[in-house]
């Protein structure tokens, strides 16, 4: 039977982390928009919902992905609209995802900022950007900054990429080393 769980991630632009959980196989939805957590971190962020089968892709390969996707070990002047967070809707989530980043700093050569914190609200973004990335492939703005982050998974993260979503970056790239 399949038992359903949700963590809310923000790091960057919300239509890069949307089209990112998009793409893995065991992500059933991404909600696109903003969150909020409590005390300091009350103000709205752009982030994801993410609802996932843990039995198909478990939450370490999310953080996982989601640290290599976005400037995780980067303090920069735009974090406040882009907060580097793993957003938990439980004590249990809260923990093992504490340890979860802890395991993985070995693979930063720079402290990770990703913070866990208490999931507060969520306000969906319009309608219109929703989906933004599969609705706008060619856009300059989809090949610039998403592309290259869906490159990873399909270089670090194969097994749970669902490659039929991404053919049209793996045929770029077979032309690419092909065509030298």
């Amino acid at each position: 039977m399949e038992t359903l769980q949700k963590i809310a991630l923000g790091g960057g632009c919300h239509w890069c982390t949307e089209a990112v959980f998009q793409s893995l196989i065991g992500v059933l939805k991404v909600e696109q928009g903003f969150v909020a957590s409590t005390g300091n971190n009350s103000t709205f962020s752009e982030a994801v919902i993410v609802h996932f089968n843990p039995e198909i892709i478990p939450l370490k390969s999310l953080i996982e992905i989601h640290l290599h996707t976005h400037k995780s070990t980067s303090s920069h002047s735009m974090r406040n609209k882009y907060r580097s967070a793993v957003y938990v809707f439980s004590e249990e989530q809260k923990e093992e995802s504490k340890q979860i980043i802890k395991g993985f700093q070995s693979q930063f050569e720079n402290q990770v900022i990703t913070e866990v914190l208490p999931f507060a609200s969520f306000k969906a973004s319009r309608a219109q950007i929703q989906n933004y990335y599969y609705s706008n492939p060619e856009k300059p703005f989809c090949e610039t900054f998403i592309n290259p982050k869906l490159k990873v998974l399909l270089s670090k993260f194969l097994k749970y990429t669902n490659q039929e979503r991404l053919k049209h970056i793996k045929n770029e790239q077979f032309k690419a080393e092909y065509s030298k």
